[in-house]
């Protein structure tokens, strides 16, 4: 940033952790005391609380969300010759993890209101060979689970999640994770439920995926020293675990200062829509726990998306773009055969969206200030235009 203040970062994560600083100070204390820093107590007692906040049986910790897809789906038993249909609107994340599962990535193209999976695109590239559909809960919002669950039954093909950025997310009665066979987590530290560090977990209500999930994460092994399959090392660490497990009880009060951070944000930005700033839809009501909070800057718009950012820049308004390439236009996969203009609405949103700050303690002030300073940039440039 060209500011030396920031005066609304993009995101604070101290205003969550120094009100239980001595809580989380004790819950690593806790592990190093034990010294079960590989598989520990903790790490156990979390993937228990996390899979029953999210209203399902099973949770295995790993290394890292990617580790969750890609190992989740192999413990679904899917590879090499299945494809996986996948928003092409996604962190890279969710397609590295079908392509390390060893499956063939489908991507389809995504709604420009929601940003979410289009499904009726995915019914369009089922084949014999689909095996998974893989909807990412995109920004804290649930790709709808009625139609997840009637895409599933019409095409028989399995459920996956990518619930990275949607815990404890709601929809239509179901939470983020409990829609199918299997669903993929982050705690990267700026996510709504953040480790001190990378981490992730596999949810699942199938006790032989929880099983196969659990020798896969650790060398394959089904006891010490037998290995029943090509695993490889991925545990979430005990102390990561830990620490969410601390903060875990904290989450549905962080994600409703979120949703309401977002709705003050909706209403003051409302007046903005004819000058073509215009916000993601949120088509779950208070399910939406906004991990993201998500604007368009249309191109209707008198400014363009980059000029926005760095003037808010300019005074000291953080900002991010999520995404500004989509995965199938990403360098590292020109092999997997797609062109520009295969999936105009995802290409659209990514010349177009702009993530404006959210976190839990986002104050009432803080939004409209970052309104404000949008409205402003905005008036700015229509009295240049017509001055002209």
């Amino acid at each position: 940033m060209n500011n030396k203040t920031v005066m609304v970062p993009f995101v604070d994560l101290t205003l969550q952790h120094q009100p239980i600083q001595t809580q989380l100070q004790q819950a690593i204390q806790g592990v190093t005391e034990r010294g079960d820093f590989v598989l520990g107590q903790a790490l156990k007692e979390f993937e228990a609380a996390f899979a029953a906040a999210s209203g399902v049986e099973y949770g295995v910790g790993v290394a890292s969300g990617t580790d969750a897809i890609a190992l989740g789906l192999q413990a679904c038993h899917i590879g090499s010759g299945d494809e996986v249909i996948l928003p092409v609107n996604t962190f890279v994340a969710t397609l590295i993890g079908v392509i390390r599962a060893g499956a063939k990535p489908i991507f389809v193209d995504c709604d420009p209101q929601t940003a979410l999976i289009d499904l009726e695109a995915a019914a369009r590239a089922v084949t014999p060979q689909t095996k998974a559909i893989l909807p990412v809960h995109l920004y804290g919002q649930m790709v709808s689970p009625r139609q997840l669950l009637d895409f599933a039954d019409t095409f028989k093909v399995l459920i996956f999640e990518d619930a990275a950025q949607a815990h404890l997310a709601e929809r239509e009665g179901y939470r983020a994770g409990s829609v199918g066979t299997a669903a993929a987590f982050s705690f990267y530290p700026s996510k709504n439920l953040g480790a001190f560090g990378d981490g992730g977990m596999l949810l699942t209500r199938n006790p032989d995926v929880a099983q196969k999930m659990l020798r896969l994460r650790n060398y394959g092994a089904a006891q010490k020293y037998i290995h029943v399959e090509e695993g490889t090392n991925s545990r979430l660490d005990t102390i990561q675990a830990a620490v969410l497990h601390e903060k875990l009880p904290y989450l549905p009060q962080w994600n409703r200062d979120r949703l309401n951070a977002a709705q003050q944000y909706d209403i003051e930005l409302a007046p903005l829509a004819s000058s073509g700033i215009i916000p993601i839809q949120n088509h779950s009501g208070e399910g939406h726990v906004y991990h993201l909070y998500v604007i368009r800057v249309d191109d209707s718009c008198a400014v363009q998306r980059q000029q926005l950012q760095e003037q808010l820049a300019q005074v000291g308004i953080q900002t991010g773009v999520h995404y500004p390439i989509p995965c199938h236009l990403q360098p590292a996969f020109t092999h997997l055969g797609y062109q520009v203009g295969d999936f105009p609405n995802a290409e659209m949103l990514a010349k177009q969206i702009l993530s404006l700050p959210m976190y839990p303690g986002l104050s009432h002030s803080q939004v409209q200030q970052v309104v404000s300073a949008i409205a402003s940039t905005l008036s700015a440039e229509q009295q240049k235009v017509l001055c002209i």
